[in-house]
């Protein structure tokens, strides 16, 4: 009888530890909101109102391929009608005045490529609400784009700065470095060919980049900004009482994003003939969820 006693404490000792166990890991298991990016050549390409948009006469553009991507800001706001900054705000990158006026710090910037998480937010730490729309500050996109030089058509890896304001010490692409220490606007970027020894830099016109805002009526951005903003198909909700994370996969439109001013009319790339970059914005926002 004593063993039976016996035996029957330590199976109560047990069962007792693993679900002291449980009870913690659930404790550890808050869940979250998750934000990840999506690149999509093939989404409606848009203008700065979030309506279809061809490539302007003169010029000609392609489909990067992209690899990596970085956001300095998110918001989450219920209406059309909510004024940037006053809805829930669930990021704001390190900025900085190093390089004189406010910029976004690009050593502290978080990139990352497709289907990776960029953020997670214990899901207590998000206001409750009723939210209608999404935006989104892009600050840095890095791609493959098709370059042509003397007939020959070349690979290479293009940063691109698309904040509003952006300090950078030193940025490299593969094995060539860009030193800048200082800040550079919105359009700055650089180039280096794969295969070759070839690198270069540039800046594209003020005010030329495409930031896709259907409710710039309503709520209207920045000059100079990138705050991209779209609509939820079914408005997301978040109520306190969630059990499992929210996922919002937000799916960037890369259709023709890279854009150019033509000098020979083929739709080739080709700096060296006078070719300049105009536009690296992306063209459009469907932002998505999963509970």
């Amino acid at each position: 009888m004593k063993k039976i006693v016996g035996m029957f404490l330590v199976l109560v000792s047990v069962v007792s530890f693993f679900s002291c166990e449980n009870e913690d890991n659930t404790a550890a298991e808050e869940p979250s909101l998750i934000i990840k990016f999506k690149f999509d050549p093939d989404q409606v390409r848009l203008n700065n109102l979030g309506q279809p948009a061809a490539i302007p006469t003169g010029h000609a553009a392609q489909s990067p391929d992209f690899k990596k991507i970085s956001a300095h800001y998110f918001e989450l706001a219920p209406t059309a009608f909510t004024q940037l900054g006053d809805g829930t705000i669930l990021y704001h990158a390190d900025e900085t005045t190093q390089g004189g006026s406010v910029a976004i710090d690009f050593s502290k910037a978080v990139i990352v490529g497709e289907g990776e998480a960029f953020l997670r937010i214990p899901l207590s730490q998000v206001a409750q609400g009723n939210y209608e729309y999404v935006r989104v500050s892009l600050a840095y996109q890095e791609y493959t784009i098709s370059v042509r030089n003397a007939g020959n058509d070349y690979l290479g890896k293009l940063a691109s700065f698309v904040g509003y304001n952006t300090y950078i010490t030193t940025h490299s692409i593969g094995n060539n470095s860009f030193p800048v220490n200082g800040n550079r606007l919105q359009g700055y970027w650089a180039f280096a060919l794969n295969d070759f020894p070839y690198a270069t830099s540039g800046q594209a016109p003020a005010g030329a980049t495409t930031v896709p805002n259907p409710i710039a009526a309503t709520s209207p951005i920045p000059p100079g900004s990138c705050v991209v903003t779209r609509k939820f198909a079914q408005n997301l909700v978040i109520n306190g009482n969630e059990t499992r994370d929210v996922v919002i996969t937000l799916s960037l439109s890369t259709n023709n994003s890279f854009e150019w001013q033509e000098v020979t009319a083929d739709g080739k790339y080709e700096p060296s003939i006078g070719e300049n970059v105009v536009d690296m914005g992306l063209r459009g926002l469907i932002p998505s969820y999963v509970k």
